[in-house]
């Protein structure tokens, strides 16, 4: 198989410059802003690994190959460093300069201070907190009991991110503030992306006031969780102590540069992971045979007890379900980079200012790589397979130089709460529920994700 897959990586010939017929005047604006997903993946089937299109004025490459992708977003990735003109205008109010849109020398910087903070030994800690947190949430459900399981996962991936990362337990201020900022930003990045009408920050129009105000709350609570965190004096190897002590060293962490990093760390840290378990349950209950042999392998490694770090190893099935599920509900669905100097990818020409795109829900369905991509099957990734694909054909961390920090860590806080719950409840869709994503910059389910709980 991995012969396979090295030989299909390699070009044969020119790439297919074709594209899908535009609009004269908008381009291919129009039909992707009807529907995303449906556009791309007619551009990745349809038209080459090498896809120019047109949004308005603004020329953009869609990259669909592994090879292509490894290009831009690996080899090329300092080229290639800043995110597209809509992550930058949608998120820049709430994330500032932080890990997310900091760049060159400076991202270096911010990426070594916080480096030993996900280091294995210091992640393989933070397992009974991430068993602890679970457990404080679904120790409240009720046998035959309906919830929202997306809503019980936020607050899970919430908790555990504030304990191992920032050593406190969050107010309930401060969960309204962010959360209340962070919906506003994912609207605001859907309508950008559907609209691509960037609107200045500074114009006092209703939607920009609500928000300054919202970001205010924001700012008050991170900064009166620094103040309380600074007064206790006790340093924990953590997240936050790794910027105090650079900060303690000399070098140039501001007060303000604090409040990016863990606006940062805090989205990243809880937001994707609670999007993950919630596409999960929504397949396992679609696939009653999976979810039945993963009960089956939590139950022969554990024989009833809580899980801990030393059982990763042996939750290989559990891992893979969990493999599968971020390929077809890549919880980043999207990554845009622009080209800081003119330069190629793989001949075709890339002038300096231009777009290139990635698509995790189109790459990680590419028949080439994963055959039968749109059917659910954690059996695939059982013998190796991550190891043997090419690099850019499989990518839900990013890849290069921005791969996620937290890489590790979401893995294994996937696995030990997927485990956690698995072992004490089934939870299965109501009858017609609406399982829709929502194209923001995360893969959300639109609807939530109303479950039935069944006591195992």
């Amino acid at each position: 198989m991995l012969k396979i897959f090295s030989n299909s990586t390699k070009r044969e010939s020119t790439p297919c410059y074709a594209a899908p017929k535009g609009d004269w005047l908008l381009g291919h604006f129009t039909t992707y802003a009807q529907n995303p997903l449906h556009f791309l993946s007619r551009c990745a089937q349809e038209y080459g690994d090498i896809v120019p299109l047109r949004f308005l004025s603004e020329s953009v490459l869609f990259l669909n190959h592994p090879e292509c992708i490894e290009e831009a977003f690996s080899r090329q990735n300092r080229t290639f460093m800043r995110k597209g003109k809509i992550f930058q205008s949608s998120v820049k109010s709430l994330l500032g300069n932080g890990l997310f849109l900091s760049e060159g020398k400076f991202y270096q910087q911010q990426r070594t201070f916080a480096q030993p903070a996900f280091h294995k030994q210091a992640i393989a800690a933070y397992g009974r907190v991430m068993i602890d947190e679970t457990n404080a949430v679904i120790n409240t459900w009720q046998n035959g009991q309906v919830r929202d399981v997306y809503q019980d996962y936020i607050t899970i991936t919430r908790s555990i991110i504030a304990q191992t990362m920032f050593g406190v337990s969050l107010e309930s201020e401060f969960v309204e503030a962010f959360t209340e900022a962070l919906d506003a930003t994912m609207n605001h990045f859907k309508i950008l992306n559907e609209e691509l009408i960037v609107m200045p920050d500074w114009l006092p129009t209703p939607s920009n006031l609500r928000y300054r105000k919202i970001m205010q709350r924001v700012d008050k609570c991170i900064y009166d969780l620094l103040q309380q965190y600074q007064n206790s004096e006790q340093s924990q190897g953590n997240f936050l102590d790794m910027f105090l002590q650079a900060r303690t060293e000399g070098h140039s962490v501001t007060i303000q540069q604090l409040r990016d990093e863990i606006i940062n760390i805090f989205l990243a840290g809880h937001e994707t992971t609670a999007i993950a378990l919630t596409w999960i349950s929504s397949l396992l209950s679609q696939h009653p045979d999976v979810e039945a042999k993963l009960f089956e392998e939590v139950q022969t490694v554990l024989q009833g007890r809580i899980p801990t770090v030393s059982d990763l190893a042996q939750l290989s099935y559990t891992e893979a379900v969990v493999l599968e599920t971020l390929r077809i509900y890549p919880p980043v669905w999207i990554m845009v980079r622009t080209a800081l100097e003119d330069t190629e990818i793989l001949g075709h020409p890339v002038p300096k200012g231009m777009d290139v795109i990635a698509c995790q829900w189109t790459a990680h369905r590419n028949p080439r790589f994963f055959p039968k991509p749109d059917i659910f099957n954690p059996e695939r990734w059982m013998d190796g397979l991550a190891k043997q694909l090419p690099i850019g054909a499989y990518f839900p961390f990013s890849l290069g130089g921005r791969v996620c920090l937290g890489k590790a860590f979401g893995m294994m806080e996937l696995v030990l709460v997927l485990a956690t719950i698995v072992q004490k409840f089934q939870l299965k869709l109501i009858p017609d529920h609406s399982v829709e994503p929502f194209l923001s910059l995360t893969l959300r389910p639109k609807y939530g994700m109303k479950m039935m709980l069944s006591h195992r």
